[in-house]
């Protein structure tokens, strides 16, 4: 699926999301991977934004609602 339909759905329909999902939106957008702690991964970007997302599958829609936020949608 295309990171633009990812999005669509994401704020269409915030409950629904898988981690890969949100992983891939991230990544779009210049953010990367920097540390896992248990079921946490911590994604920062250049400007050293830092958003934590719990791996789980669906996400919650807080975790939707803010990688939605942190890229400006």
């Amino acid at each position: 699926m295309g990171v633009e339909k990812i999005i669509k759905q994401m704020e269409r329909q915030p409950n629904g999301i898988r981690f890969n999902e949100v992983s891939k939106v991230l990544n779009e957008y210049g953010y990367e991977l920097v540390r896992s702690k248990g079921l946490y991964r911590h994604f920062r970007n250049k400007e050293g934004d830092v958003i934590t997302i719990k791996e789980e599958n669906p996400l919650k829609a807080v975790y939707a609602k803010d990688v939605l936020i942190r890229i400006g949608r």
